[in-house]
């Protein structure tokens, strides 16, 4: 049965490009089109999502009980100690809360669970319902603050307020709130904080390890296996290495403005982007005795995963892929990586990229590559039947799509439990997309035996 043409929606016909084609740059940072089910979350969403790897905090979500559900263990973020981040707590709001407001249960419930669980701090997250019935958190948030002695912090991420790049944003404003706390006397000059990462699968301690074998202290991790007091104490460092651009970036330019602390961007997906994150960072300190380490280090990793990864390249030589990611950036280093396995990428997006991003985009990928801001399920899977690719990169709202269509797909999301940064990260991602593309199921989809694909 053959194809019939889909005709896009011309609102979204803006956002949606070939990296080939001249004109006007792709449309991008705006709302979602009403009735497109776009593949973004919400404000509140974003924000849970930076906030929920600090380990040692309370997490409270003031709202309905299907927010903290849906937002439960969203991360696939290990921690190294307290596990108070897993434990989803919520104020609950029924119908009676909503009309006489929630701050008394809201101020109960802080107060109980602060004395059970003792944490460092607490962050607070406003949902939807909130905003509309006009509970200020503000106020109960000072009160408990003041009667508990730790910070009690109010998330300002109402769903309706933007998209989820607000969040991070909202979620950047409650973590601004703690830096610069704490004394910082006992950190050297050779210090970074790890900003975007959030350790999952254990990300972070793979990252923070490369670090310490360079000589580089790491003051504090941002978000990931991350800790209160070390994000108190984050302006002591001398430098912020911001991995996701698109959820710290906010941060790192206040910590610039109020403490002079400088930022760089760094990826710490492949080996290129890998080792050139961490010659920037021995770049920036100008120590002899760090770059030696550095050189020494990358030299290491690479000869070490470079033939384990030479025996997935040539049957994967040509083999084509989509990616859809949350931050665009992280889809730059997805196409680097795509290419060190002879891949070719057909389709990439994302949900939250910017302008800029998408110029990049257009320049590193084939002149017919479709690119698109801001995808719905079936702009993704029309992408995916047009161009016939065998691998899917996305996460858990894209992984019934592939298989659905019979593609292969590698999960790059949050909720992943394989580690795939680093150099290690390399091997592990190159094993997995070997072992999805290669497998025997494909050959009994039935649009990989005809010559024409079915509906």
């Amino acid at each position: 049965m053959k194809n019939t043409p889909i005709e896009y929606l011309e609102e979204r016909k803006k956002q949606i490009q070939q990296a080939g084609t001249q004109g006007a740059a792709i449309d991008c940072e705006k709302q979602s089109l009403a009735g497109a089910v776009s593949q973004r979350a919400c404000v509140f969403c974003g924000s849970r999502v930076v906030l929920y790897p600090v380990v040692d905090a309370l997490h409270l979500v003031h709202g309905p009980i299907g927010c903290a559900a849906y937002t439960w263990d969203i991360r696939g973020a290990l921690s190294s100690g307290p596990q108070l981040h897993r434990m989803s707590f919520s104020t609950d709001l029924g119908e009676m809360d909503i009309i006489q407001g929630g701050e008394k249960k809201l101020y109960k419930s802080l107060v109980e669970l602060i004395d059970q669980y003792h944490p460092k701090a607490a962050f607070i997250y406003s949902t939807c319902v909130v905003g509309v019935i006009g509970d200020d958190v503000e106020s109960v948030c000072a009160k408990v603050k003041r009667e508990k002695g730790i910070p009690v912090i109010a998330v300002h991420s109402e769903g309706f307020k933007g998209t989820k790049k607000d969040g991070y944003k909202a979620a950047c404003d409650a973590l601004y709130s703690l830096v610069g706390t704490l004394p910082v006397d006992d950190i050297p000059s050779l210090s970074v904080n790890i900003l975007g990462d959030f350790n999952i699968a254990g990300e972070t301690w793979i990252i923070k390890k490369y670090y310490e074998r360079m000589g580089i202290k790491v003051v504090s991790t941002i978000t990931g296996d991350g800790r209160v007091e070390d994000i108190m104490k984050a302006h002591g460092a001398s430098l912020n290495i911001v991995q996701c651009s698109g959820s710290m970036t906010w941060l790192a330019k206040k910590m610039e403005s109020t403490y002079g602390i400088p930022y760089i961007r760094a990826s710490y997906f492949g080996i290129e982007d890998t080792s050139k994150a961490l010659y920037d960072v021995a770049d920036f300190f100008n120590d002899q005795e760090v770059i030696s380490r550095t050189k020494e280090l990358v030299y290491e990793e690479v000869n070490n995963i470079l033939p384990k990864i030479q025996q997935y390249r040539e049957a994967l030589r040509g083999k084509k892929a989509a990616i859809y990611v949350g931050g665009a950036f992280k889809a730059f280093s997805l196409i680097k990586s795509l290419r060190t396995l002879n891949m070719e990428t057909a389709v990439v997006g994302s949900q939250t990229g910017n302008k800029e991003d998408y110029e990049v985009l257009k320049a590193m990928c084939n002149k017919d590559t479709i690119i698109v801001d801001d995808a719905n399920t079936l702009e993704l899977a029309r992408f995916i039947l047009e161009k016939d690719v065998d691998l899917f990169i996305g996460g858990v709202k894209e992984r019934p799509i592939a298989y659905k269509l019979g593609v292969g797909f590698c999960d790059h999301n949050h909720e992943r439990k394989i580690a795939l940064a680093g150099f290690e990260g390399m091997l592990n991602f190159s094993r997995e997309v070997f072992q999805t593309v290669t497998s025997p199921v494909w050959k009994f989809v039935p649009r990989r035996e005809a010559k024409e694909v079915p509906l």
